[in-house]
C-alpha cells in the first residue's frame, strides 16, 4: 500500500498509512457515549525515546552500537500457517486491572518463528471484560488498522466505539502488533519528522532538489535498518498473523471471532488464510484489494483521495457558508492557492519549516479521512489565502501524529517498516520516477505535475517473509464492509477483497468516510447479527 509521490514517505507512500491512520476509531454507536477523540491517535502519543535523526543513543547513521552493521543478517524465509507457530508454546495471560472494564497483560512471542526459543517480542494486550459474564460467547480480538498503529486502544475505548450487544456478548481483545504501540522492541527510526517530511519538496526543479529527496529516503532507510537490526525482517504482516494465534491459544479458545479495520482487514485475511480452522467468525472493514500489487493499490488509494476532495471542493463551491467558496470556485482557488504555495511558502509556526504545497497536500489527505475534517480544512484554506499557514500545519501534524509537544509516535515508522517486510518488488530510484506520472494522471491536484517518487521500499533490505495470497479457502463466511465514498481503501477494492475470499459477503454502506462501522443501525445490527447468532447477511447487502 502506498500513496502520493515524492516525499521520504511520500505523499504516494503516505496515503497508504491508513486506519483510521490518520483517521479515527470507528464512530461510536452506543446512544449513551462518545468516542474518546477524533484525532484517531491509536498509537504511542509521546514520541519516541530511543534515538534521534542521527541515530541517537542507538549511534549515528552508519550503525551506532550495532558496530556499524546496518545489513541485517541473511535468514531463511519461514513456514507459513500453523507449522512453525505449533512449536511455540505461549505461557498464559496473567491480567492486572487497568480500571473497573478493563485488564491488560503482556504476551511474549518469537521474534523469528523459526526460532522459538530465541529473542522474543513482548506485546502489549487489553481486554474490555464482556458485560454479560453469563452468556459470553469468548473473544472478540480486533485491530484499528495501519499499519503500525497499536490496537489496545480499541479494547479500552471498546465502550466507546462498538455496540452494546457485543459488549455484553464478548470480552473485546486489542492488542498493540509486534513493532507497534507499547509492544517491545518498538520499531524506531527517528525523532525529528520535519526534515524528512515537512521541509521538503516532492516537486524538485534542480539536480540538486531531487538529489537531496533520495539521499533523504537513504538516510530514514539506513536508520529504520541500524535501529531495528534484530527485528526489521520480521515484522511483516505474517508473522502479525501468526501472532493472532499464539494469543488465541493463550485465550484457550479453539476458535475466535476477528474485527478488523482498514490494513486490520488485510492482517485479518491473512489470518484466516492461514489459521482458517481457528475462525469462528471475521469482519472486515474498509478492505483494500489484496491481489493489487504496490502501482495498483497505490494508484487506488489515490484516485480515492482526489475523488474525495473533487466532493469537498463542490460542496463547497455550491455552499455560500462554506469558509473556501471563493465566489463559487473552490477548485479555481485551490489551484492558484497551492501552486503559490509551491513558488512562496508561507509561515505556519515558529520555529518548523514553512508551509509549502507538500505540507498543504498533506493537510489535505488528513482531512479526506472523514467529513468532520472538513469544516477545519475549509477554514484552514481560506487562512493560507491570507498568508497564514497554521491550520494547514496543523492537519499535516496530525497526519504524522505529532504531539503538542513537538514528539512523535513510531506510527509512520513502523508503517513504512511493516509495509516493505510485506512487499517484494525493490523499485530502483529510476524505475520509482518513472511511475510518478501515473499518479499525477489519476490525481492532478494531490500529485502535481512534476512530482517525482518516494522511494518508499528502494532502501530497505529484501523481504524474506513476504504477505501471503489470500484466500480465506476453509474459513466459511466473512463480512466485508465497503463504504462508497471510502478515499483510503475505496469501494472498487473492498469489492474485490469480498470476491477473492472463498465464502466473502460484501455489505454496502452509502457514506463518505473512511470505514462504515458505525455509519447507521442497519450495518450494526449487520455485525451484531453475524458475530453473536452467526447469521451472515447475503452478499451485496445495502445500508443506506
Amino acid at each position: 500500500m502506498s500513496t502520493m509521490s515524492g516525499r521520504t514517505l511520500s505523499l504516494f507512500a503516505a496515503a497508504v498509512f491508513t486506519l483510521a491512520a490518520c483517521g479515527s476509531p470507528p464512530k461510536a454507536v452506543t446512544e449513551t457515549s462518545s468516542r474518546p477523540n477524533d484525532s484517531g491517535n491509536t498509537g504511542n502519543d509521546t514520541g519516541n525515546d530511543t534515538g534521534n535523526d542521527t541515530g541517537g543513543n542507538n549511534g549515528d547513521d552508519t550503525g551506532g552500537n550495532n558496530g556499524g552493521n546496518t545489513e541485517p543478517d541473511v535468514v531463511d524465509p519461514p513456514d507459513n500457517g500453523d507449522a512453525s507457530v505449533a512449536r511455540f508454546e505461549p505461557a498464559p495471560i496473567e491480567w492486572d486491572d487497568f480500571n473497573d472494564a478493563v485488564d491488560v497483560a503482556t504476551i511474549e512471542v518469537p521474534v523469528d518463528y523459526q526460532n522459538p526459543n530465541g529473542p522474543r517480542f513482548e506485546l502489549f494486550v487489553a481486554r474490555y471484560n464482556a458485560l454479560d459474564q453469563e452468556r459470553k460467547i469468548g473473544s472478540l480480538l480486533v485491530n484499528p488498522g495501519g499499519p503500525g498503529f497499536g490496537g489496545t486502544d480499541l479494547a479500552l475505548f471498546a465502550a466507546q466505539i462498538f455496540d452494546r450487544s457485543l459488549l455484553d456478548r464478548f470480552d473485546i481483545i486489542g492488542w498493540d502488533p509486534r513493532g507497534t504501540g507499547e509492544s517491545d522492541p518498538p520499531i524506531d527510526c527517528i525523532d525529528d519528522y520535519d526534515s524528512y517530511f515537512t521541509a521538503i519538496d516532492s516537486t524538485p526543479e534542480s539536480t540538486a532538489e531531487r538529489e537531496l529527496l533520495v539521499e533523504k529516503a537513504q538516510q530514514f532507510a539506513r536508520l529504520c535498518i541500524a535501529n531495528n537490526l534484530d527485528i526489521i525482517r520480521h515484522v511483516g504482516t505474517n508473522n502479525s498473523a501468526r501472532d493472532i494465534d499464539v494469543i488465541r491459544r493463550a485465550l484457550g479458545e479453539d476458535q475466535i471471532s476477528y474485527f478488523g479495520l482498514s490494513y486490520g482487514s488485510e492482517l485479518g485475511a491473512t489470518w484466516v488464510t492461514l489459521f482458517p480452522d481457528t475462525v469462528r467468525a471475521a469482519v472486515f472493514d474498509g478492505a483494500s484489494d489484496p491481489e493489487a500489487d504496490s502501482l495498483d493499490s497505490s494508484l487506488q488509494q489515490m484516485a480515492g483521495f482526489e475523488a474525495s476532495l473533487d466532493t469537498f471542493l463542490a460542496r463547497c463551491s455550491d455552499d455560500d457558508d462554506c469558509a473556501f467558496h471563493n465566489d463559487g470556485d473552490a477548485e479555481g482557488a485551490f489551484d492558484v492557492l497551492l501552486d503559490g504555495l509551491d513558488d512562496d511558502p508561507i509561515t505556519g509556526d515558529t520555529g518548523r519549516p514553512r508551509v509549502n504545497r507538500d505540507v498543504a497536500i498533506t493537510a489535505v489527505v488528513q482531512a479526506m479521512y472523514s467529513e468532520s475534517y472538513w469544516p477545519a480544512l475549509q477554514q484552514s484554506l481560506a487562512e493560507a489565502q491570507l498568508g497564514d499557514g497554521a491550520g494547514l500545519l496543523e492537519l499535516n501534524d496530525s497526519y504524522y501524529q505529532r504531539s503538542s509537544d513537538g514528539s512523535y509516535g513510531n506510527e509512520l515508522e513502523a508503517f513504512q517498516t511493516i509495509t516493505c517486510a510485506d512487499t517484494v518488488e525493490r523499485l530502483t530510484v529510476d524505475e520509482t520516477d518513472d511511475q510518478a506520472a501515473l499518479f499525477s494522471e489519476v490525481a492532478p491536484h494531490l500529485s502535481p505535475e512534476g512530482s517525482v517518487g518516494g522511494y518508499f521500499c528502494t532502501f530497505f533490505p529484501d523481504s524474506i517473509d513476504p504477505r501471503v495470497t489470500i484466500t480465506g479457502a476453509g474459513a466459511g463466511p466473512i463480512v466485508v464492509i465497503g463504504t462508497t465514498g471510502d478515499p483510503a481503501t475505496p469501494f472498487e477494492s473492498t469489492v474485490r477483497m469480498s470476491n477473492i475470499l472463498e465464502d466473502g459477503r460484501l455489505v454496502i454502506v452509502e457514506a463518505d468516510q473512511h470505514t462504515g462501522y458505525g455509519v447507521n443501525r442497519c450495518i450494526v445490527d449487520v455485525v451484531n447479527d453475524y458475530l453473536i447468532d452467526l447469521a451472515p447477511p447475503a452478499d451485496e447487502t445495502e445500508c443506506r
